[in-house]
């Protein structure tokens, strides 16, 4: 999901600069962001494993407010929605374009009644008015802070008695490409993690965390936490192969900067909708992704 604070990243893990390399400007991915995109498509692939993760959450009864913590265009609300339909979210995210499209899709499913938009930098020192929660769901944004120990605090202090915080943190980037694709140029995806990943270090130290002990430290009882691997294959034509699309366009404007003259052209293959090697073309791709989920209650 989008940081819920203005730093040019997803939610997912979809964080991304500007890179420029003009041999190769004629695919269209210099510069990209394409980060409302990708999030819409993570939430389009994964929409099933999200609604399990909400259902086996340690809730004592259904909330009737709940806020979503770096929503982004509203995977988590729209998915928090269905489970509980009698519940409000309050979806708090930096970005008023990613506000602006879920807006106009919970009036187009006719839930715009029960959803209240806030735009917020929850690194600011004084941070927005979320109610009263008896539930706050915070899906790959607690990671984007500068300061998410304050910000724990602060959840902790919002949620009402017996509430419950759910941070839902992914392992890196989804990787889609097998270990040996491609075959001039076998792990190449691999490669272009590593390069985001040092570019990213110093941007998000708290990427990768173990966010209990900073749950406990907030006051939170943490009360349960897993780990779930994903590994779902894709089929002709479905989202995978056009979140695979996205997700390596933006790794491409991210590290093409830094990236080997072999390796660029090698991707660049990949990203070329109209050539023999395009990624829309290959029968073999996959999102894996692993998915760490915290459950902590404030007593």
């Amino acid at each position: 999901m989008t940081p819920a604070h203005p730093h040019p990243s997803h939610g997912a893990e979809h964080d991304g600069g500007h890179a420029h390399h003009a041999h190769h400007a004629h695919h269209g991915t210099d510069g990209y962001d394409g980060q409302a995109e990708i999030l819409d498509l993570d939430a389009e692939v994964l929409s099933g494993h999200t609604a399990s993760v909400i259902a086996r959450l340690p809730l004592t009864a259904a909330p009737d407010r709940i806020v979503d913590l770096g929503c982004g265009t509203g995977a988590g609300t729209f998915a928090l929605l269905d489970r509980f339909p009698g519940a409000r979210v309050t979806a708090v995210d930096a970005s008023a374009g990613h506000l602006q499209q879920l807006r106009e899709r919970a009036d187009a499913l006719g839930t715009g009644g029960r959803v209240r938009t806030v735009r917020a930098d929850l690194d600011a020192p004084d941070p927005p008015d979320l109610g009263t929660p008896d539930l706050v769901w915070a899906s790959a944004s607690l990671h984007h802070l500068a300061h998410p120990d304050a910000v724990l605090r602060t959840v902790h202090r919002t949620l009402a008695p017996g509430g419950l915080l759910a941070v839902v943190e992914p392992a890196g980037f989804p990787r889609f490409l097998p270990v040996d694709a491609p075959a001039d140029r076998p792990g190449l995806e691999e490669r272009l993690h590593a390069l985001a990943d040092g570019l990213h270090a110093e941007r998000m130290p708290h990427r990768g965390a173990d966010w209990g002990p900073l749950l406990t430290t907030a006051g939170f009882t943490v009360e349960d936490t897993r780990t779930i691997a994903l590994d779902i294959p894709a089929a002709p034509g479905d989202a995978i192969g056009r979140y695979a699309l996205a997700a390596l366009r933006r790794l491409r404007a991210t590290a093409a900067g830094t990236l080997g003259a072999e390796d660029l052209d090698a991707l660049d293959r990949l990203l070329d909708l109209t050539g023999p090697q395009s990624v829309l073309r290959r029968a073999d791709l996959a999102l894996r992704t692993e998915r760490t989920i915290w459950a902590a209650r404030r007593p």
